[in-house]
């Protein structure tokens, strides 16, 4: 089968490279332009585009598709089915129609639940215990095309967004596989996606992160752990930004009539008020302009005086 390869982030890599080991002839990959990056602004490749040049395979790099000459170049080939994993654009309706099989896309949840930019995050945060992967023909809507096959995964307690990722770019690109083969033979009947099932994951934005300690505990850990790497979960400290990377749920009750956001230190332990009574225990840091670092060692360079609240915007004292 011949095809054609969409796709952007490391997250779409063992897709090409299971096509591949699978003998599928990928004609074309086409994936973002280069953007810079680092101290020097060096223009960086995209995680597919490295990994196709490994491969030698040849590579397209349009800023937009609706360009004339994307429309051009890409008119000419006869693609059997065109793959499109993590891509992050909408493809026009000339190139949904070229292939005889449709292009055919990866999502990272099962469909309908979780139509968006950012559905493995979302799925961490709203407490789902499984998720997975679907394989759907694209159409003209935002993930709203018929689904071919279904995989589900288990949300694991400790799963981030990235170990979660991680384990479902796997999955997909094994259902992938399954996916054309099923095509090829005439084994797959499409299924229509029911709306009225259809939840919402959003692209992700700066905002997101930042920690309302008036949240149970439960959503906030869940928050931590769903927001990994971008935008991460942030509050304020002494006047900075405190980046929290890791934390759980505690046992621990704290006084009656805490604000939340109070802190308070047992120990070693880092230990926050939140709301409907509960508690989250701080374990991984960052504070503005310094290290990540576990909160044992935090505590020892900088230690939180009983009471102070996280999350208000307040300028450090000047030393008396």
């Amino acid at each position: 089968m011949n095809l054609i390869f969409c796709g952007t982030p490391e997250f779409a890599v063992p897709t090409l490279e299971r096509l591949l080991a699978e003998r599928f002839a990928v004609q074309l990959v086409v994936t973002n332009p280069d953007e810079a990056s680092g101290r020097g602004y060096e223009p960086k490749p995209t995680p597919i585009k490295q990994a196709a040049l490994r491969r030698g395979l040849l590579v397209f790099q349009p800023r937009q598709l609706k360009d004339p000459f994307a429309r051009a170049f890409l008119s000419q080939w006869h693609p059997d089915a065109i793959v499109v994993v993590a891509y992050g654009h909408l493809l026009p309706s000339w190139l949904i129609e070229l292939p005889r099989f449709g292009c055919i896309n990866v999502h990272a949840s099962l469909l309908p639940k979780y139509r968006g930019a950012a559905p493995i995050h979302w799925a961490i945060v709203r407490g789902e215990r499984v998720t997975g992967v679907t394989t759907m023909k694209i159409d003209a809507g935002l993930d709203t095309g018929d689904v071919l096959l279904r995989r589900e995964i288990p949300i694991r307690d400790d799963d981030t967004a990235e170990t979660l990722a991680a384990r479902l770019s796997v999955a997909g690109a094994e259902l992938m596989v399954e996916t054309l083969r099923g095509l090829e033979r005439g084994t797959i009947v499409p299924e229509r996606q029911d709306p009225a099932l259809a939840t919402a994951a959003p692209p992700l934005r700066r905002e997101d992160g930042r920690i309302d300690w008036s949240l149970p505990a439960p959503e906030i850990e869940r928050r931590v752990r769903g927001f990994q790497p971008w935008p991460g979960a942030y509050t304020t400290w002494r006047g900075k930004n405190l980046h929290v990377w890791k934390a759980r749920v505690a046992p621990d009750r704290l006084p009656n009539g805490l604000p939340p956001g109070t802190s308070m230190v047992a120990g070693r332990r880092w230990l926050v008020a939140c709301g409907s009574g509960t508690t989250l225990e701080l374990l991984e840091v960052q504070l503005e302009g310094r290290k990540r670092m576990p909160v044992a060692d935090f505590l020892n360079g900088l230690r939180a005086a009983p009471g102070e609240v996280l999350g208000v915007e307040t300028k450090p004292q000047a030393a008396s």
